[in-house]
């Protein structure tokens, strides 16, 4: 569906709102004649063509939203802009080279927002000394560093310059713009110290400053319940304690892939308000501590993985969990596993009213979306967050960040946990994966396995796990990777439902006695059917039913038939004459 041209005599319209309605075709040239338009939006449509020139021609235009779109941006058209803009957003407009100058005119820009482009060059000063509010320049290849006089601005309230390849070191100075909530500078290559003055920001909601090549052992102390909700350190140089200082208030702490080390400090559960605590890949030693999930009440993601941590896990500390996700992978984690994790509600669907996101001010934070919404005046500002990474079947990936869909996993694979698979386990229902891979295992696997209905990967995989997999497993319509090689086990492979599409062989490899059709392994007539005490069902004895039937048809017929012989000969002995007898006697002959 295009833009009407008749739109333009609407003579009178202040504010033009198509956005997000699909609409295609060109901007067309009527709007032109909106005399009095202060607000365009139509971003989020499937607009395309060149942004016309005559759009900055509008002299009562204030606010223009056209990102989303498919819409090219001409470098060789030179814009003098009769307009004097407040928000200007063209995200994914196809602008390339340098950011143009033109946009340096507009005296009362309050939000500039170029993400998702093609920019080059260094950040430019006259951006820094504009006094902007909104300053979003994510996604794009703009180099250098960013100037100090950016952080002098009395203004700068949101950040972000992430998915660049700006370098250096970060301004010391970064504390002076005290109006900041939002600062976002990720995946880029800064270098050097965690600038100090970052904790003299009395207003910071969220800090991003992940997948830099940042250094030190000495980060901010911020000031009590002051600290951002959100801090994303990930993927850096630091080293030293885990960071305590940071997390007086904060909602989600993502310190992943860094050099942190020593023992986890008793003072970590100070932060009651935690939800999301990601640790994975530092150097972190000492036991798992009993008081970690227990007194973080909100605790509902917990990342370990590939640390030092070492003796057994406490049963106790899992009791009234709210954990949803629980990845403690690529540690020297031994003993049982507590079977207390199998009444995880977060997991079982016991628990309502789970919290996906929160609002803090204009921020509305939602982790599982990996988004940030801001508002400002008609236009909603969204800020990707990281995801977090997890082994998910079978391959190391970020959960989505589209998805809406809650997940849910327990990953203990590559431990020393040893003796039986909890039976528990089969009353997490919203289960979606479970890797208990590469342990020392060696009970057998659980019936109530066949419970687990939401399951799509489950990885037994180098145990000592002995017996048959359980017939209930054809109960499983999610399972999509299902891996128990390099075990003990011996049996029939159930049939029936996702068992069936089951058919890699490497993933049922190095078992005593597997057989079936997913591995074109014939079982033995007189090898048992498993059915761990299950009572034979009806699709048992369907398929043993025909077998019944030849077994009489083949011990039938020939009693029959030797019956029916001897009754013939008997009859014809004392009533058939002798010579008929010897008659037929001849011809058999």
């Amino acid at each position: 569906m295009h833009i009407p041209d008749r739109i333009g005599t609407l003579f009178h319209i202040s504010i033009l709102d198509l956005s997000g309605n699909s609409l295609t075709g060109l901007i067309p040239p009527s709007i032109r004649n909106l005399s009095e338009l202060d607000t365009l939006q139509l971003e989020d449509n499937m607009l395309s063509g060149e942004i016309p020139s005559w759009l900055f021609d509008i002299e009562s235009l204030k606010n223009l939203y056209l990102g989303g779109n498919k819409f090219l941006w001409n470098n060789h058209v030179k814009i003098v802009p009769s307009c004097m803009l407040s928000h200007l957003s063209l995200k994914s407009c196809k602008i390339s080279a340098e950011i143009p100058e033109w946009i340096s005119t507009q005296k009362n820009l309050n939000l500039l927002e170029l993400s998702d482009n093609q920019l080059t060059g260094n950040f430019p000063l006259w951006i820094a000394e504009m006094e902007i509010e909104y300053l979003l320049l994510s996604r794009n290849k703009l180099n250098g560093s960013i100037p100090f006089s950016l952080f002098q601005s009395q203004n700068l309230s949101v950040l972000d310059l992430s998915r660049n390849n700006f370098s250096g070191e970060l301004p010391q100075n970064v504390g002076h713009a005290l109006k900041m909530k939002v600062l976002v500078l990720s995946g880029n290559s800064f270098s050097g110290s965690f600038p100090k003055s970052i904790a003299d920001l009395p207003s910071l909601m969220l800090l991003d400053l992940s997948r830099n090549r940042l250094s030190g052992n000495t980060l901010p102390v911020f000031k009590s319940n002051l600290s951002p909700s959100y801090v994303d350190l990930s993927s850096n140089e630091l080293s030293g304690d885990i960071p305590v200082s940071l997390v007086s208030g904060t909602f989600i702490l993502a310190l992943g892939k860094n050099k942190f080390s020593g023992s986890f400090p008793r003072n970590l559960t100070n932060d009651v308000l935690l939800e999301y605590l990601d640790l994975h890949d530092n150097n972190i030693t000492g036991y798992f501590p009993d008081y970690l999930i227990s007194q973080l009440s909100n605790l509902q993601v917990l990342s370990l993985r590939n640390n030092s941590l070492y003796g057994p896990l406490p049963s106790n500390s899992f009791y009234g969990s709210r954990l949803q996700i629980l990845d403690l992978s690529s540690n020297s984690l031994v003993g049982s596993i507590p079977t207390e994790l199998g009444n995880l509600p977060g997991m079982s669907g016991r628990l309502s009213g789970y919290m996906v996101g929160y609002t803090i001010g204009e921020l509305e934070l939602n982790w599982i979306e990996a988004t940030v919404s801001l508002f400002s005046g008609m236009h909603t500002i969204t800020i990707e967050m990281n995801d977090l990474t997890v082994n998910w079947k079978n391959a190391m990936q970020g959960l989505s960040s589209q998805d809406r869909h809650i997940y849910t996993l327990i990953d203990l694979s590559n431990n020393k946990f040893s003796g039986d698979v909890p039976d528990s386990f089969g009353n997490l229902i919203g289960l979606k994966l479970l890797n208990l891979s590469y342990n020392k295992l060696s009970g057998y696997i659980p019936q109530s396995f066949g419970d687990l209905e939401s399951i799509e990967a489950l990885d037994l995989s180098n145990n000592n796990i002995p017996g048959a997999i359980p017939q209930s497993f054809r109960k499983l319509d999610q399972l999509s990777v299902f891996d128990v090689s390099n075990n003990k086990l011996s049996g029939e492979i159930p049939r029936g439902g996702q068992m069936d599409t089951m058919n890699d062989p490497s993933y049922f490899a190095n078992n005593s006695g597997l057989c079936g059709m997913q591995i074109r392994v014939n079982c033995s007539k007189d090898e048992p059917t498993p059915n761990d005490g299950e009572e034979e069902d009806e699709d048992d004895h369907d398929e043993k039913e025909p077998w019944l039937l030849w077994i009489g048809v083949w011990i039938g017929f020939p009693l029959g038939f030797i019956s029916s012989v001897l009754t013939a000969f008997l009859g014809g002995y004392f009533v058939i004459p002798i010579a008929k007898y010897h008659s037929i006697h001849y011809r058999h002959r």
